[in-house]
């Protein structure tokens, strides 16, 4: 008699997975409000938007990952931490263009779905979410045995939000003589960890727990900083008109972000030295004596999004960000000139 084969044995647990789901919808409701139709579980979430407010409403979408950054999750176990970079990474992409956030979906793939695990992560997704004023309202996770290696998994992260037209930020209005103020970041945030591990962790020789004088932390914790949302520093500004552009510097640094707002024959020249560069970066560029354009083009170095103003504006934002404590350094000036970043010193 052939013997009975059932989906477990192929590596997939239903029964695992619906344990984590039972897990992520008490998580994912903690961030509902009453524009939510469905319950997690429906084969699409629905949102009854209101857009009564608005003036030619337009919705503004973006998708992310998490990158290598992952490999500190694997490595040590805490997996709360990059959910939480996901949603902050997803509300910045959205925010450049003016946009406040409506819902958020994700996807997490993994070799066997572990309950604690995908809690962990969703855990980290509600958090997010919920300080972003923004709905976690579904999303998918897949068992993959044989695909992703035992202990590993991956995430992405997508995001709708809405803006007025009349108040979309695309940097059309930026001239020569505005003016550029840098948000500080408070690590890595989510980009450049494939450099980032290959200089601490083969080219120095530190384990994930080494303690590091300069950081005044181990690796670990230095790494898993959390991705910054720049959405509650910048909220009562948007709609205004005073912010001319916004750059979120990701993948890319401020060399290559910069650039994607500014209109043809307008340059961005930075001031190297107007802003308190973390030590991490410093430690980094020591330890594989990293050549500062690749540094610029690789980390945020310190500056997690570029508001650009006139001079008027940029006063009254500076006035804003003080008047509710939050740090922001002027870093340089739009000037004629092909459209790329020049980083000088000061």
């Amino acid at each position: 008699m052939t013997e009975q084969i059932a989906y477990r044995d192929a590596g997939v647990d239903i029964d695992a997975g619906n344990r984590a789901k039972d897990k992520i919808k008490q998580l994912a409701r903690a961030t509902f409000t009453p524009n939510v139709l469905t319950e997690i579980g429906s084969f699409g979430g629905m949102f009854r938007a209101d857009f009564s407010g608005l003036k030619e409403p337009v919705l503004v979408s973006s998708a992310d990952g998490v990158g290598t950054k992952l490999r500190l999750a694997f490595l040590t176990g805490i997996h709360n931490t990059v959910g939480y970079d996901l949603v902050c990474h997803c509300v910045n992409d959205i925010l450049v263009q003016g946009a406040r956030p409506l819902f958020f979906l994700d996807y997490i793939a993994a070799s066997r779905i572990v309950t604690d695990t995908v809690a962990g992560l969703v855990e980290g997704l509600a958090r997010g979410c919920k300080e972003s004023g923004c709905v976690l309202i579904g999303g998918e996770t897949a068992e993959m045995p044989g695909f992703y290696s035992e202990g590993e998994y991956d995430i992405a992260g997508f995001i709708v939000g809405v803006v007025g037209k009349d108040h979309v930020i695309d940097g059309s209005r930026i001239v020569a003589g505005d003016e550029l103020i840098g948000l500080p970041s408070v690590g890595l945030h989510t980009n450049g960890y494939s450099l980032a591990r290959k200089l601490l962790f083969e080219t120095a020789g530190y384990k994930h727990d080494t303690y590091i004088e300069e950081l005044g932390c181990i690796v670990a914790e230095e790494l898993l900083k959390p991705h910054r949302s720049y959405l509650n520093s910048l909220d009562g500004l948007l709609g205004t008109g005073l912010i001319k552009g916004l750059a979120h510097i990701t993948g890319g640094g401020l060399l290559e972000n910069v650039p994607r707002i500014l209109p043809e024959n307008t340059c961005a020249e930075i001031d190297g030295g107007s802003w308190p560069v973390l030590p991490v970066f410093k430690l980094l560029q020591k330890l594989g004596n990293v050549a500062d354009r690749e540094m610029y083009r690789t980390f945020n170095m310190g500056i997690g999004m570029v508001v650009i103003a006139d001079s008027a504006g940029a006063a009254r934002i500076r006035e804003y960000l003080d008047a509710r404590r939050e740090s922001h350094y002027d870093i340089g000036r739009i000037v004629s000139g092909p459209r790329e970043v020049r980083i000088g010193g000061k």
